[in-house]
């Protein structure tokens, strides 16, 4: 595709330019901190003093939104951030999540199998320790951190209105959790008074997009912010993977989990499709292969914040370089037409009610996104 001339010297803003978390009043950056790196635990974070620098330059920058979960490197993620945020806890927006189960993992600890899921005692025990280990009275932001498909939904609403109520908790979130889900736990929640999901945090990058279709338009439609996680797909999107590079990885016998997501990638022709047109945009504008893919998801319709983590000070100054500019709407159509995703039904019927049903009849604008994606399909049902 030939290279685009137009010049638009739009930003995206800067971490200080703030905006609300989906139906509420909470201030937050356009860009949150996670800190799944923060801690070494598990030999894939940073240590303290490398963490600290982190998030001392996201701080200084006027970032204000950190990211975090009761089971990150066992804990050692919220004590950092805990003694980070110690002199400044006013000025944070605090995130933490509980669901997963620790003991599930450490085989030299018995199994409990109440100390994680959704329920109501392992929300009120692990955001009670949570608090412990980040010397703090409340979260701003608790999230459900993965749907188990075994809590009934007015038990996860119920508990977490008492924890709101109780002061513990200043807003609710959920991640990793199907459309239907969100769409009945808000509703419900609407109906009884109780408090809301006001943020979803979920996959999404140019090799998934699979947040387009349900999960984007229920929360178009619950005035739910986004928060997507993922965005340069634990690293094939930045370009520092090659074929080769990522074969030696294999013969080596690195299988952890980010290293499993690059096996899957790569094993995929359109990812690297999708990659060799994000590396001709950073090229032809000067950018990262990085900062384009997370510039592709700052524009798109719905997403709030995205969510950046970085082992060292070095990786956070590149990444939030994303902000210093725009992609030009012929970029972004570049990168929406290459990653397309294939449509599913229902939706593959869209055409057909576009053209027939409601032909010269214009949707709603929080529906766009969802048919702007599917029109782009030809196929029938």
């Amino acid at each position: 595709m030939a290279q685009d001339s137009t010049e638009i010297k739009e930003t995206i803003g800067a971490l200080d330019d703030y905006v609300l978390l989906g139906r509420s009043g909470l201030r937050i950056s356009p860009m949150c901190l996670g800190a799944l790196t923060f801690g070494d635990t598990h030999g894939f974070g940073s240590n303290y003093e490398e963490s600290k620098k982190v998030f001392d330059y996201y701080f200084e920058k006027g970032g204000n939104f950190i990211d975090t979960a009761n089971a990150y490197n066992g804990g050692e993620s919220e004590r950092f951030l805990g003694e980070y945020i110690a002199d400044k806890r006013s000025q944070i927006v605090l995130s933490t999540k509980y669901s997963l189960n620790d003991t599930a993992m450490m085989p030299n600890v018995k199994f409990n199998p109440n100390a994680g899921g959704n329920h109501r005692k392992s929300l009120v025990e692990n955001l009670d320790e949570s608090l412990k280990r980040l010397g703090t009275g409340y979260v701003d932001l608790l999230y459900l951190h993965l749907w188990d498909f075994r809590t009934p939904i007015e038990e996860v609403m119920r508990s977490f209105d008492d924890v709101v109520r109780s002061g513990k908790v200043h807003y609710v979130a959920i991640s990793d959790t199907p459309a239907w889900v969100i769409s009945r736990a808000n509703t419900m929640a609407e109906l009884r008074g109780w408090s809301q999901f006001i943020g979803l945090q979920t996959r999404y990058n140019l090799l998934n997009r699979s947040l387009e279709y349900d999960l984007q338009s229920a929360c178009a439609e619950l005035d739910v912010g986004i928060i997507p996680w993922g965005c340069v797909a634990e690293g094939f999107l930045t370009g520092k993977y090659t074929r080769e590079s990522i074969a030696n990885l294999k013969k080596a016998g690195d299988s952890s989990p980010r290293n499993f997501s690059i096996f899957r990638s790569a094993e995929n022709e359109q990812c690297w499709k999708i990659l060799d047109e994000v590396t001709a945009i950073a090229t032809e504008i000067k950018r990262s292969p990085a900062q384009v893919s997370l510039n592709w998801i700052s524009q798109k319709s719905g997403i709030t914040s995205p969510l950046i983590g970085a082992k060292t000070k070095v990786h956070l100054v590149e990444n939030l370089k994303t902000l210093e500019f725009k992609l030009t709407p012929e970029q972004m159509s570049r990168l929406d037409a290459i990653s397309l995703p294939e449509i599913q039904f229902p939706y593959t019927m869209y055409p057909t009610l576009e053209n027939v049903v409601c032909k010269g009849i214009r949707a709603p604008n929080k529906y766009r996104p969802m048919i702007n994606l599917v029109t782009q399909e030809k196929r029938r049902w």
